[in-house]
């Protein structure tokens, strides 16, 4: 069936506290990107809210959840997962209204991969186990038994990026919910209605109360509150090294845990033995989807110096070719990017491209009514220019021609960021030597973003800190306590 905006009925703007909704003293507004128009005014939590939601979570902690056993656990998350599945339609819809993108894309990533991740992370609900260890005893005079076990962190701080917010809210809640922490979601300002939709199915779903808190609000007042509450014993946070480094800061103050994944600078690197039409397909999706605004992007094109002109020529066709628009048409194919502040950050990104003597081949230039930006190729690319060792987050590629696999090795390196990265190649030690040397988090062969809630999702230098889903998620989660017993 075919999305629409205008079959909405009312948007849920509230605050979502100890299992109630309830007003905020302040609202803000959150704007369609399309048109610029106020979409809803949505509550603006205070510190005082944020302090009545971590002390809900540290009653359920200390409680019901608390005393609620891993297939309880997966019970509830399982339920969750259909209720996700059940109302797809509507929370693909949300996110294409408050983000701008293609109503297809969440249709087709989003909500699937959120469904996904529920249910992945109920399997792991009731096998969440720890060890025996053998000693040599206690000192010399008796013989003991020693075993570990795995328990939750505590309350978890969940602070959700505005790009893909109920997939990430998803993986964040996931492995938490499965492991027994309770959590306090704060959404971006710029995209909250999928995740407070959200909030009513974990209400359906029968979670008990305070084990889910959502605080919708400003980052300066509703996230610092979050991130400097003394009750909180982690944050989990998705979104610019910036803030990153400003979240592992405050937090150092009561030793709180983190997670950080802060963006990358993704390489997407074509070999000579590449199969080249694939390839330019799979760069173009890494480029162009979501509007670029994707933590992955592929947004530095390494090409093999014998296809470099072929790859120019079709990334610039396939630029040209985007047609953007209202999100819900069925023509459109790139939506607007998130508020006019992106905008004007992705258009001086362009002119500091163009200053720098790269060669524009594509886009360029502001589209509108909304806060459109045509996609965008630069070609003859220095690897050391703002355009390719910055995060633009928007559809802005920059294309590097490479004579070696050792030098698109070292291209590739050569950045302060760390999350993923793309091989093209049919050559299988091609694959695995290239995967071996680049320093990232994920590296995906003949194929962009294949992400899976089973595979552990991090970066490495100033992508962040730690990791999420598969596992790993579940380690991130816990604290593992030792147990001796003197016999």
């Amino acid at each position: 069936m075919t999305l629409t905006a205008d079959t909405r009925t009312g948007f849920t703007t509230r605050l979502f506290i100890d299992g109630a909704w309830t007003d905020a003293a302040a609202t803000f507004e959150d704007l369609n990107p399309a048109t610029g128009e106020v979409l809803a005014r949505v509550a603006d939590a205070s510190a005082e809210d944020v302090d009545r939601a971590v002390r809900a979570a540290r009653a359920a902690l200390e409680g019901v959840w608390g005393e609620t056993p891993g297939v309880a656990r997966g019970h509830l998350l399982n339920k969750l997962a259909d209720l996700v599945e059940r109302d797809a339609q509507e929370l693909a819809r949300l996110e294409a209204l408050d983000i701008g993108k293609p109503a297809g894309q969440p249709a087709m990533l989003d909500v699937p991969n959120t469904i996904a991740t529920f249910r992945h992370f109920a399997g792991w609900a009731d096998k969440i186990q720890g060890a025996t260890i053998p000693t040599a005893g206690y000192l010399g005079m008796a013989k003991t038994h020693s075993y570990t076990v795995r328990e939750p962190v505590g309350v978890i701080g969940a602070i959700i990026p505005w790009n893909t917010p109920l997939m990430i809210a998803a993986w964040k809640l996931g492995p938490a919910l499965a492991a027994g922490n309770t959590v306090v979601v704060k959404p971006a300002e710029d995209a909250p209605l999928s995740i407070l939709h959200l909030g009513k199915l974990v209400e359906e779903a029968g979670f008990p109360a305070g084990v889910v808190n959502i605080v919708p609000g400003l980052g300066g007042g509703a996230g610092a509150a979050l991130v400097a509450h003394p009750d909180v014993d982690k944050i989990s946070f998705t979104g610019s090294p910036e803030v990153g480094r400003l979240i592992q800061k405050a937090a150092a103050d009561t030793f709180k845990r983190v997670t950080l994944e802060l963006g990358g600078k993704s390489p997407q690197i074509v070999a000579e033995d590449a199969d080249v039409e694939a390839a330019i397909n799979g760069i173009a999706m890494g480029l162009f989807f979501n509007q670029g605004e994707v933590c992955a992007a592929g947004t530095r094109v390494l090409v093999h110096r014998s296809h470099y002109d072929t790859v120019v020529e079709a990334l610039a066709q396939a630029a040209d070719a985007q047609v953007l628009g209202d999100p819900f048409a069925e023509s459109t194919t790139m939506g607007a990017l998130v508020n006019a502040d992106q905008r004007r950050r992705v258009l001086d990104y362009i002119e500091a491209g163009k200053a720098s003597g790269a060669r524009l081949v594509a886009g360029g230039e502001h589209d509108g009514p909304g806060f459109f930006v045509r996609p965008t190729i630069f070609a003859d690319v220095d690897n050391s220019s703002k355009i390719a060792q910055e995060e633009i987050f928007g559809p802005v590629g920059a294309v590097i021609p490479f004579d070696t696999l050792d030098e698109a090795i070292a291209i590739a390196n050569d950045t302060p960021y760390g999350l993923a990265a793309t091989i093209w190649t049919r050559d299988v030690s091609n694959a695995h030597t290239l995967a071996a040397k680049i320093r990232a988090g994920a590296v995906w062969v003949n194929g962009w973003a294949a992400i899976d809630p089973a595979l552990p999702w991090g970066g490495m230098k100033s992508s962040g800190i730690g990791r999420e889903l598969g596992w790993s998620g579940i380690l991130a989660n816990t604290e593992e306590k030792v147990v001796t017993i003197v016999l």
